[in-house]
């Protein structure tokens, strides 16, 4: 019988129930008891979930209340030393996740090219390990209690070692993996103890292109992890790993799981000569995104595999669920079409269980499954709102010349200082102000229509005035109006663009308790009308010092949507840019001299492997500059980066040419910068001075230390001044606090560069 099994399910409940329960802990309005409780009730409703799908094998281990990566850390007692003194349970897990008043939390960037962040493991020749946790045995227990049969996860060692980071010179965090192993084989035991059959060993690092050293530390990792008690099976994802199928197929482990959605000719590698001692399960149900499962030509698929395997087929998800919206059915405003062509978490499940039940029972068992998806993918293909011929007119008459600005930067630099009088070390922010709970409250009621829309306006004006109140007070020198206005940075675009929809409840997690709601683009894109241009306005003329025109880049609206899949992502990225050169010339045109194309997904869209890279930055640094080379050389474009390593790609981000990137910094403590510096970025840089993820506030020494160590390798007058990214999730009095510290920093070394410069008495 084939087996239909699932690799993980969202965390944060239909209705964000766990940020709800986080945010009230951090607030002390409930306690640890509290906090654990509602955890484990969102736990037993998913595994209730599983169970009631029809699934065999239901994960466990695949809850985090922060992050799975910080889970896998803990529970091999990898604390840094750092932390020695922040306490145990919840307050040493929230001090790693969110830091403390005398230490910045851990590093978090990117997992792989999702737009989840997870916290970096620090390593050096002093990392000890230690079990230290029993929550997943006990998750375990509760889990075979409601009747499903657990199979365990875990992030496994070599993908856990890889992502880590050293923080030691010269030292190699492989050189680890000889003291990592036992814990993972006393782990493996302890489970084995609690009658659990198999685990999930996580290791989508097969899908890059790992060093020869580490690909010969994945045979050393399995041999030594072979009887330790339970059944493994390795699990790959987000890629092809077919160069390593003879390897893969060699090691001594029970089975291997490939991600058919995103590298479907990667079978072709495994089935030739696949061991009869090992299942292969196969996901074929698209984890990331939403779109329904065409079941009959996956059942084809399956059944081909079938032929060979028999009973030793398994049926998956591509990945964790974790990157989906947790359930279709709370969707009730949805365009019908549209809604039958759509799967979220719950159905996917669905989907796999019932691929599994074709497999085992043949096609007639699941006849009328088989036909809605036929109906659902006609439907969805008949649609005359998909294709734009206006839309599509235009991206066929782009030339190479809407991709350049006139002049370079050289010369466009001198015309802008010419034009904003900036003084040295120039301080800005990245965008957004606190959206506090009476922002979210007016958005809300004039969604529901309870207010009219002077009424709106005047309220987000409010908001705007106070915003820059606040900045002209805090003597920051480039200002912004605050995004009172936006929900999100996707989807308040999105909404305004033609070819997008929008869910209700289609929340997933972007890192702890943080959740965005991605819009679905299902159509070509157009812009119908100006979207920012009148509040970019408003605060313009409540000033006379600039503000930043706020706009998201097309490679970020593309990143962070659920994106159609029946045309390249580069048409679509190309779409998005044309709607967004149009802003950015209405923006000109109605006097904003400052205009920032937020791109933090830019790195986030690489393809995990390098010979896949060049076609993608080619069309990303494409659909950037389509987007922001409609202006004038006097009109600065800025841009924002953030989570994640660049320094592999700076030649594509200096290619876009924007006149003023500032990038996320803090937590790496200037790491990032200095690859800027050996490449000789040579436009102006403002790398973040503070952590906005976390609530503490670092002083203005602090911040001082940061900035020395970029005019170590940024020359004074291209270097800003700025947070590492938006605000609206702090609240305003550590706002406003951080905020002053940075703008005396910023003066203080604006002194000190006037007096080394004075001419001597």
């Amino acid at each position: 019988m084939a087996i239909a099994h699932n690799l993980g399910f969202p965390r944060v409940g239909r209705q964000r129930e766990l940020k709800t329960a986080l945010e009230n802990f951090w607030r002390g309005d409930i306690d640890a008891a509290a906090l654990n409780a509602q955890a484990a009730e969102l736990r037993a409703r998913h595994w209730k979930l599983q169970v009631k799908a029809g699934l065999d094998l239901i994960p466990v281990g695949d809850f985090a209340l922060y992050d799975h990566m910080l889970e896998m850390t803990l529970l091999l007692g990898a604390v840094p030393e750092r932390f020695a003194d922040s306490g145990t349970g919840h307050d040493l897990y929230f001090a790693m996740a969110r830091g403390t008043k005398s230490q910045p939390a851990l590093e978090m960037t990117k997992w792989f090219d999702t737009n989840y962040h997870y916290l970096v493991p620090e390593l050096s020749s002093r990392t000890e390990f230690r079990l230290a946790s029993a929550r997943l045995d006990q998750q375990v227990v509760d889990a075979r209690a409601l009747g499903a049969t657990p199979k365990a996860v875990l992030v496994g060692p070599l993908t856990w070692l890889y992502l880590g980071k050293e923080k030691e010179t010269g030292f190699n965090r492989l050189s680890l993996l000889p003291r990592l192993l036992p814990l993972y084989r006393q782990l493996l035991s302890r489970l084995d103890a609690l009658g659990v059959e198999w685990v999930q060993m996580d290791e989508p690092a097969l899908a890059l292109d790992l060093p020869a050293e580490w690909l010969a530390a994945l045979d050393e990792t399995y041999a030594a992890l072979k009887g330790s008690g339970p059944k493994l099976l390795v699990t790959t994802y987000f890629g092809s790993v077919a160069e390593h199928a003879d390897r893969l197929r060699k090691l001594p482990v029970a089975g291997l799981h490939l991600d058919l959605a995103r590298a479907p000719a990667q079978l072709d590698a495994f089935l030739p000569g696949y061991p009869e001692d090992k299942v292969l399960s196969l996901g074929v149900v698209d984890g990331r995104n939403i779109w329904r499962n065409d079941l009959a030509r996956t059942l084809t698929v399956l059944e081909r595999a079938k032929a060979q395997l028999g009973d030793r087929l398994w049926v998956a998800p591509s990945c964790s669920l974790l990157h989906a919206p947790v359930d279709l059915d709370d969707e009730t405003a949805l365009d019908p079409v549209l809604k039958k062509s759509l799967a979220f978490a719950t159905q996917k499940l669905d989907e796999v269980a019932v691929l599994a039940r074709g497999l085992n029972e043949g096609q007639a068992a699941i006849q009328r499954a088989l036909d809605q998806s036929a109906e659902a993918q006609r439907a969805r293909r008949e649609d005359g709102r998909v294709h734009n011929p206006v839309v599509q007119k235009r991206l066929a008459d782009l030339k190479p010349g809407d991709a350049e600005r006139k002049g370079g930067y050289t010369e466009r630099s001198v015309l802008q200082r010419a034009r904003l009088e900036l003084p040295m070390f120039p301080t800005t922010t990245i965008g957004s102000f606190p959206q506090t709970t009476d922002i979210r409250r007016t958005r809300a009621a004039f969604k529901r229509r309870e207010l009219t829309y002077l009424q709106y306006l005047e309220a987000m004006r409010s908001e705007i005035r106070r915003s820059v109140e606040k900045q002209q007070e805090l003597g920051l020198d480039v200002l912004v109006h605050g995004e009172a206005e936006r929900n999100d940075m996707v989807e308040y675009f999105g909404e305004q663009l033609w070819g997008f929809a929008f869910t209700q409840n289609g929340w997933v997690q972007s890192y702890g308790s943080r959740c965005v709601k991605p819009p679905i683009i299902y159509g070509d894109v157009y812009r119908p009308e100006p979207m920012t241009v009148e509040w970019a306005k408003y605060a313009q003329s409540l000033t006379a010092r600039p503000v930043k025109g706020m706009l998201t880049g097309p490679v970020t609206i593309l990143q962070w949507s659920f994106v159609r899949d029946d045309q390249p992502r580069e048409t679509t990225a190309l779409q998005i840019a044309l709607a967004i050169r149009d802003e950015v010339v209405d923006l000109e045109q109605a006097g904003i001299a400052v205009i920032q194309i937020d791109e933090p997904a830019f790195r986030e869209g690489l393809p995990l492997r390098r010979a896949d890279w060049d076609r993608y930055l080619a069309w990303a640094v494409r659909a950037f500059r389509i987007s922001s080379a409609g202006v004038k050389d006097a009109t600065q474009i800025h841009t924002h980066m953030c989570y994640s390593e660049f320094n592999d790609i700076l030649p594509s981000i200096a290619a876009l040419d924007a006149d003023v990137i500032t990038i996320e910094t803090s937590r790496s403590d200037m790491e990032l910068l200095e690859g800027f510096g050996r490449f000789k970025y040579p436009n102006e840089i403002g790398p973040g001075v503070y952590d906005i993820h976390s609530p503490r506030v670092p002083d203005k020494a602090e911040m001082l230390r940061l900035l020395d160590k970029a005019l170590q390798v940024i020359d004074a007058e291209r270097l800003w001044v700025n947070p590492d990214c938006g605000l609206k999730t702090r609240a305003w009095p550590e706002t406003e606090a951080a905020l002053r510290h940075m703008v005396d920093a910023a003066r203080e070394l604006r002194t000190r560069y006037r007096e080394a410069e004075a001419p001597a008495a």
